[in-house]
């Protein structure tokens, strides 16, 4: 079996996030080096899976998806998408691949359904 997950249609899934995906983690993870602030160890471990484009599991899509349910509220914080003086909110949404990294995780957790991890 490959290393994608099959959808109840027998078609494969790559479970590695697009490009955009993994340039939002990165440059969350440089924002959190640069200002110290924002994240959680599990944010930095999600942003350097995604930042290398690692293959995800099923479990950790639905993480994602429950991630960006709980800090949708962050977006409405002072310096929410401000370069120059980033709320911690702001760094941790792009670690965890920012808004392309939810509508990619929202959009797979559709098509995995429940598949159990491999």
């Amino acid at each position: 079996m490959s290393e994608d997950v099959t959808s109840g249609h027998d078609e494969e899934i790559d479970l590695r996030c697009p490009q955009v995906v993994a340039d939002n983690a990165a440059r969350g993870l440089e924002l959190r080096a640069r200002f110290r602030r924002g994240g959680t160890g599990i944010g930095v471990a999600r942003a350097e899976e995604l930042k290398r484009r690692a293959k995800l599991s099923p479990s950790t899509i639905r993480r994602m998806v429950s991630f960006f349910a709980r800090h949708e509220v962050d977006k409405r914080a002072k310096n929410f998408g401000n370069e120059d003086n980033p709320s911690a909110g702001y760094v941790a949404w792009l670690m965890w691949g920012g808004d392309e990294g939810r509508a990619w995780a929202v959009e797979l957790k559709k098509r995995i359904g429940n598949a159990p991890d491999v």
